[in-house]
């Protein structure tokens, strides 16, 4: 049968991370390509016991529907937490569980941008994001990053030249792909842009919790005043990825919408893993849980700068996160990177070239993302080591 797509999934490519993930089932390529928490970051013994004491005590509420805005007591633990951690929370805002970050995402698009309405994204950004905006059928228009976030002149440009712009959306913690923070300047005029301009802006920050070095950095939401900020995180790189548990605050007004449009997708959230979040929340200590995996990840990040810095040719920058789970590599002389991701494999490693990350899919890129939360420390070590070889002889090959 010939088959024909949507409009609006007709031209969406897979995503080049998941592409990847298909030739890693050769056990001798070492992989710097996923986005994975670290699996020594999950609290299994823990949850086994509040998962079996909910199955003791309450198994018909785990195995029964929910409401859609989330569990109770949970949606209640995250306004508290976020409002204390990030002094995000007014009282015009409203909290919706939802399944995983990326839902949340996905729904503000879908509730607010009609067919060719476009989202101004940071460039690079994450593919999960961009696929999301694009299956809504609005356009993603990059913005150019500066080392300390977008450009604030190319933003004003792109907003006053650009119709029917509805979302600003930024990764301003430890951006995925790119590693780095907004600064705070930055994010406050991001924020009056917004405002005077009547758009929303979507922060993404799955992240926060994981800085392991530097001075934290306020959130956009936390001087949202004027109910323009919809907040995005999840429990996925604090607890646990697949439980697939994540949350939106904003405006009530724009959430009880978002919330009619998640009852079309999937009705509500897992209601286990809604209560095992919440036990876990409620009788664990999460804050004693994520010190340990900041700890984790600032002995993975510190060692794979050490042997970045050791082995990698100096034609090549990266950044230097102070938290999250990315590195961003950029070769020289405007080499393309999805053709060294290729060569990279045939040498036994994985990386994900930057062409990935772009809003404008049919843009090169000669920067590519790394990871360190994933693979072991001895992998980390003789990963680099061959990356920088497999550097070597590419950036040989092409002069």
């Amino acid at each position: 049968m010939d088959y024909k797509f949507s409009d609006s999934f007709k031209n969406l490519q897979p995503s080049a991370i998941r592409e990847i993930f298909k030739s890693l089932t050769d056990p001798t390529i070492i992989s710097f390509a996923a986005g994975n928490p670290s699996p020594e970051s999950f609290p299994v013994e823990e949850l086994a016991k509040l998962a079996a004491d909910i199955f003791e005590k309450t198994p018909s509420q785990a195995l029964q529907y929910g409401i859609t805005e989330g569990f109770p007591g949970l949606r209640e633990e995250i306004a508290k937490r976020q409002k204390s951690r990030f002094g995000i929370g007014r009282d015009f805002d409203m909290t919706v569980v939802t399944s995983g970050g990326q839902q949340g995402l996905e729904l503000c698009c879908r509730v607010l941008c009609n067919k060719d309405d476009v989202v101004l994204c940071e460039n690079p950004s994450f593919i999960g994001a961009l696929n999301a905006f694009r299956a809504c059928g609005a356009k993603t228009v990059g913005i150019p990053m500066d080392e300390d976030g977008v450009n604030i002149e190319a933003l004003e440009k792109l907003v006053k030249e650009t119709p029917n712009v509805k979302l600003i959306y930024v990764i301003p913690t430890f951006q995925n792909p790119r590693g780095s923070s907004t600064s705070l300047e930055k994010r406050k005029a991001i924020y009056e842009i917004a405002k005077k301009n009547g758009i929303v802006v979507l922060e993404d920050n799955p992240y926060g919790e994981l800085r392991f070095a530097g001075e934290e950095i306020p959130t956009i939401k936390s001087f949202d005043e004027d109910g323009i900020v919809v907040y995005c995180s999840s429990f996925s790189k604090i607890l646990s990825a697949g439980m697939r548990v994540g949350f939106v605050i904003g405006h009530a007004d724009l959430l009880q919408k978002m919330v009619v449009a998640k009852q079309c997708e999937d009705v509500h959230t897992n209601n286990f893993f809604q209560m095992l979040c919440y036990k876990y929340v409620t009788e664990c200590d999460l804050d004693a849980h994520i010190e340990k995996i900041r700890a984790i990840y600032r002995h993975k990040c510190n060692l794979m700068l050490d042997t970045l810095d050791k082995e990698m040719p100096k034609e090549v920058k990266y950044t230097r996160p102070e938290g999250g789970l990315f590195i961003w590599c950029t070769l020289p002389d405007g080499l393309d990177s999805g053709e060294f991701a290729k060569f990279a494999i045939s040498k036994k490693i994985a990386v994900v070239p930057g062409s990935t990350f772009n809003c404008d899919t049919k843009a090169p890129s000669d920067s590519f993302r790394i990871n360190y939360s994933t693979p072991s420390d001895e992998q980390i070590v003789n990963g680099v080591k061959v990356l920088a070889e497999a550097v070597r002889e590419y950036i040989a090959s092409k002069r």
